[in-house]
């Protein structure tokens, strides 16, 4: 069999021109014949026969370079003349065809010389046919055109910005060039095109904004920003590469929004305070959504936020202190006003609880949520809920604030429902609130003055507020509270044991008698005075003491001050029923047995000191209802005036309550505390001490204030003192090289 004649280079080279020839001829729309299968073969074993022939005639290198060749002559004859012929949005839309035409040249002319690819490139370490191809493109074509091109796609992108309506497919196209010719890498998008797309849209923005920032008001250029900011969304979104988009948005945030934050946010008429001034909340927002994106650009939405509330509690500080001292002024020398707090002072606690409501869906719906302007919103309650309002602290304004919601007939006519909402929203509230411990101190004398007085609404109610002031505040906050709460059911409890066994052992009184025991260290602390009780009452007393002592060994102190008494009184008109203090009773059941009395044989008949005297007497004497006739008629309770049962006294009430004055429990509360908060203080610099054993004195300070914060802020100078104190008892000892270091003494 003879032997094949090898093919030679200009042979071989000579037939694949001819097939290179029809294929540039059908690219130009020259010809519209197609390669059918069998050419399509004809030209690849031609190849394949030049690279599989022995040397000298192995052609693989010859043919790598002239497949690389004919691209170049094709784009140099072609492809250039006619981007050459064009300018802007033409010669995009002319760079877009030949992109396209060249790369259905590479895939075909890489089919016919596909036999390179698989053995000469790879044993090479070459580059393959299709990386030729795009090589040719972007050395020759792309590097001589790239500039017009990004001039043309910028020019589109700021008509679009103007309103244009533009090809955005176009673009889209163009700038995949820009990706594809970086063969995997971003470089050429990036440097040829990215950078000066950042450039121009920082320089558009910032000639929009000196214009907007000087005509618009507020609202109106966060609307313009917004549509801004969602428009280069939007151009990423259709054209842009997603990685252009967090460093598109920045350049138009810089230009928008940061350079002209403070002259934004402090718009006269209509800058952030206006908008809170005017509960734009649409507004407030949209500001929230876009100060967001840009660092730290927040924080003086929030401080602004913060001044506003603040000046909003401090209004109502001003007013509620200016309506009570003129109240005071009109009413100077009508005596004191009940203990549930002016109309005035219980308006201003439920004021603060409708600004916090109104603020905290202001921080949840407008600003999302973000403990940024909750810290804002906490620190603005604290600047104006801890002032003291019309001479009174908050704390004991709300402490009777939940008096007056919790007792009968107190001025909040409110639901269940309504009722434990406003409970909710209170002990929210008092986490504002610095001195805890003097809420703590007020509420509990105002829920045992409830207690005992069976003034207490709803069990329930007074449950509900406890479980929450825990949750708050902590289970030590409401131990004794709750022991209170528990010590009463108790005594009812004990009440019932002591009429089973007056049953049992056949004993009765001449009146109902009902006794309630307490545990002292539950309660807060009262006087117990020596009345001298009528003989009614002292049966009833020795009897029950007789059954207390049946197998307890507890003692009983009697205290008369805070029982009840239910009379009959027989009037000319008609008999009343008269609810009255156990010394007001005392005080009556004497005008049984004489006509008239002075005061000084009624304060030896009962052994009263001279202040409970003066109230019991006033109370029946001077108050609203005028049990007994005083001479001389005024209101003044002197030592020589004479009492007398007022007969013709008549009602229309069957039942009527006396009240007792009010005593000004505040100054005893703030005794209270003070001593407490020694107690405290001593219990934590020991407790810190005992721990670290040597500290310097501002460390111990500093640790003390942190462990105590939570209840009250202690006072520094407090604090020394108490130092000096341990010193002093010998638990602590000053450095002998340093005073200001702490010993502590086991």
């Amino acid at each position: 069999m003879a032997e094949k004649k090898p093919i030679e280079l200009e042979e071989g080279w000579g037939f694949m021109q001819n097939g290179i020839n029809k294929l540039i001829r059908v690219l130009e729309g020259q010809s519209a014949e197609q390669f059918n299968a069998e050419q399509y073969m004809s030209l690849y074993t031609t190849i394949y026969n030049m690279c599989t022939q022995k040397p000298p005639h192995d052609f693989s290198e010859q043919l790598y370079d002239r497949y690389r060749k004919s691209f170049e002559m094709y784009i140099k004859d072609q492809v250039i003349k006619s981007l050459q012929e064009h300018r802007d949005e033409v010669l995009l839309k002319e760079l877009y065809v030949r992109w396209q035409n060249h790369k259905l040249m590479v895939r075909w002319l890489s089919r016919f010389f596909n036999y390179l690819d698989r053995y000469y490139i790879t044993r090479h370490s070459l580059h393959t046919l299709k990386d030729v191809g795009l090589i040719c493109f972007r050395d020759r074509v792309f590097e001589e055109i790239k500039k017009q091109a990004k001039d043309a796609i910028l020019r589109l992108i700021e008509r679009e910005r103007e309103g244009e309506l533009i090809d955005r497919t176009l673009i889209k196209n163009i700038l995949s060039i820009f990706i594809e010719v970086g063969m995997g890498g971003m470089e050429c998008y990036q440097r040829d095109f990215e950078t000066h797309l950042l450039q121009e849209t920082a320089s558009f923005y910032k000639r929009k904004a000196a214009e907007w920032i000087d005509q618009d008001s507020c609202p109106d250029y966060m609307l313009k920003a917004e549509q801004c900011l969602e428009d280069e969304e939007d151009k990423v979104e259709s054209y842009l590469h997603s990685t252009s988009k967090l460093k598109l948005l920045k350049e138009v945030e810089q230009e928008l929004l940061t350079c002209y934050e403070t002259r934004l946010l402090q718009k006269e008429h209509s800058g952030c305070a206006a908008l809170l001034k005017d509960d734009k909340s649409e507004d407030l927002s949209r500001m929230f959504r876009l100060f967001q994106r840009v660092p730290r650009g927040l924080e003086p939405v929030a401080e602004i936020f913060k001044e506003h509330v603040e000046n909003e509690g401090m209004k109502l500080v001003k007013e509620v202190t200016e309506a009570a001292e003129s109240k005071k002024d009109k009413e100077a020398g009508k005596g004191p006003s009940k203990d549930s707090g002016s109309p005035f002072e219980q308006q201003f606690v439920r004021s603060v609880i409708e600004l916090q409501d109104k603020y905290l869906q202001y921080v949840i719906l407008c600003f999302c949520n973000t403990s940024l302007f909750h810290k804002s919103l906490k620190e603005a309650f604290e600047s104006f809920c801890n002032k003291s309002v019309a001479g009174t602290c908050s704390a004991e304004l709300m402490a009777s604030f939940c008096d007056n919601l919790l007792k009968k007939g107190g001025s909040e006519k409110l639901s269940d429902e309504a009722i434990e909402e406003t409970l909710d929203k209170l002990v929210k509230l008092l986490a504002y609130i610095s001195d805890k411990d003097m809420f703590n101190e007020f509420y509990r004398k105002r829920l045992a003055r409830r207690l005992l007085y069976d003034r207490s609404s709803s069990d329930d109610h007074e449950r509900s507020i406890l479980t929450r002031l825990k949750q708050q505040c902590g289970a030590q906050f409401t131990s004794r509270m709750e022991g209170m709460v528990t010590d009463l059911a108790l005594a009812r409890e004990k009440q019932q044991s002591f009429e089973e066994w007056m049953r049992v052992n056949e004993k009765k009184l001449r009146i109902d008698f009902s006794v309630t025991v307490l545990t002292t260290g539950f309660w807060p602390a009262y006087k117990a005075h020596e009345l001298a009780l009528p003989q009614e009452m002292v049966d009833g007393v020795e009897l029950f003491k007789s059954f207390y002592e049946t197998g307890n060994k507890r003692k009983l102190t009697w205290y008369y001050s805070l029982g009840t008494c239910h009379l009959k009184a027989n009037f000319d008109a008609r008999p009343i029923e008269l609810v009255l203090g156990t010394q007001q009773a005392a005080c009556l059941l004497q005008f049984n047995d004489s006509e008239d009395l002075t005061y000084k044989e009624i304060q030896h008949r009962l052994n009263l000191c001279e202040d409970d005297n003066t109230r019991t007497l006033h109370s029946l004497a001077c108050a609203k209802f005028k049990i007994l006739l005083k001479e001389p008629s005024n209101k003044v309770i002197a030592k020589t005036d004479k009492f007398s049962m007022n007969k013709k006294f008549t009602s229309a009430q069957r039942r009527i309550k006396i009240p007792l004055p009010p005593i000004d429990e505040k100054k005893k509360v703030i005794e209270d505390v003070d001593k407490d908060r020694r107690f405290s203080i001593d219990a934590a610099i020991v407790r810190t001490m005992k721990s670290r054993k040597t500290l310097l004195h501002q460390q111990l300070v500093l640790e003390v204030v942190q462990q105590l914060s939570r209840m009250f802020k202690p006072d520094f100078k407090l604090i020394k003192k108490r130092i000096e104190h341990l010193i002093e008892a010998e638990y602590l000892a000053r450095d002998k090289d340093n005073p200001m270091m702490f010993q502590y003494l086991a």
